[in-house]
């Protein structure tokens, strides 16, 4: 598996919500993440697994509910960070969900413009059309990053990791 595919992946599995076959999977993220060439992204992914296991199971998963699912601020959606155009915000789903269609996926679950979904489908495309997707997310994904530094959240280091990782594909695709 190409490099970006795993730190894209990663980020996904560690922003998605953390139900038991999650926690399961912990282990496995950390040694992913350990391994990964880049040293910054490495140690960001780090932080952010050793931020999870230091708050435990209980804390995490109550913590995760309350910032990412109630949270108008730092919830998951793409989309709902501009809530004060309705209009263009039924456009950007629309377009999110466009990208899924064309690259042969379709979201059930989730919503199209889910962080966690939008980093899975990335992440089984190649280079180039994954480039593509994450050039429409940067920008929100740059917005959601502001208000995660906001709220001074750890997982804005999963941000940071996403955002690098679209700059070198665009680079490497252009």
């Amino acid at each position: 598996m190409q490099e970006y595919k795993e730190t894209l992946a990663l980020a996904a599995y560690l922003l998605d919500y953390p139900d038991a076959k999650w926690w399961e999977s912990l282990a496995d993220a950390r040694q992913t993440a350990e391994q990964s060439p880049h040293q910054q992204s490495r140690e960001e992914l780090l932080a952010v697994i050793d931020y999870i296991e230091d708050m435990g199971q209980k804390e995490y998963e109550e913590w995760y509910v309350r910032v990412f699912e109630f949270s108008a601020n730092t919830n998951l959606y793409l989309t709902m960070h501009n809530r004060t155009d309705f209009g263009r915000q039924a456009k950007d789903m629309l377009e999110f969900k466009r990208l899924f269609l064309e690259n042969g996926y379709d979201t059930n679950k989730e919503l199209p413009d889910f962080l966690p979904a939008v980093l899975e489908l990335t992440a089984s495309l190649p280079r180039e059309r994954a480039s593509s997707v994450l050039k429409v997310a940067a920008p929100k994904v740059e917005l959601l990053r502001s208000r995660f530094t906001e709220a001074k959240l750890a997982h804005t280091f999963l941000l940071d990791v996403i955002l690098t990782t679209a700059e070198e594909l665009e680079s490497e695709t252009a």
